[in-house]
């Protein structure tokens, strides 16, 4: 089963827009996943919520924190990044989904787009760029959830 790392509680959905965007971060490297906390946390628009280093362990984070985005690595063990994908989208359709891999995107971005994905991003990708995609995919995403509600 895969191993979920806690983090700290989320100060709970925004679903107005206002307020801090909630990530959860699933990389099988512990240290790209710190650097990426601590880069999207310089921002206080930001809180990492929880962190896998599995996809089993990414479904299972996102169902338990219900984040905002998560961002998550294509290769992973147990369950990869494809099936990750497929399975929170059909889980959670709310949660913007972001993949951040070292696969060139010209190969990979429209299989993952096509699976679910909100937005591919090549590791190597600046803070500011990463933080800019995730805040445009959750305003995105909440956009798409509003005109759904009845």
């Amino acid at each position: 089963a895969g191993r979920i790392v806690p983090a700290m509680p989320a100060a709970g959905a925004v679903p107005d827009g206002e307020g801090t965007i909630t990530v959860f971060l699933a990389d099988d490297v512990r240290e790209l996943r710190e650097l990426i906390r601590v880069g999207l946390e310089e921002d206080a628009d930001f809180e990492v919520v929880g962190e896998a280093a599995d996809g089993r362990g990414a479904i299972e984070g996102v169902d338990l924190h219900a984040p905002h985005a998560v961002v998550l690595d294509l290769s992973m063990p147990d369950v990869d990044g494809f099936q990750a994908v497929l399975e929170i989208r059909s889980r959670r359709p709310e949660v913007a989904i972001l993949v951040l891999s070292g696969f060139a995107a010209d190969r990979m971005r429209k299989r993952v787009m096509e699976q679910g994905a909100d937005g591919y991003i090549e590791k190597g990708t600046s803070m500011a760029q990463l933080r800019d995609l995730i805040r445009r995919a959750v305003a995105e995403r909440r956009g798409a959830s509003d005109h759904s509600a009845v």
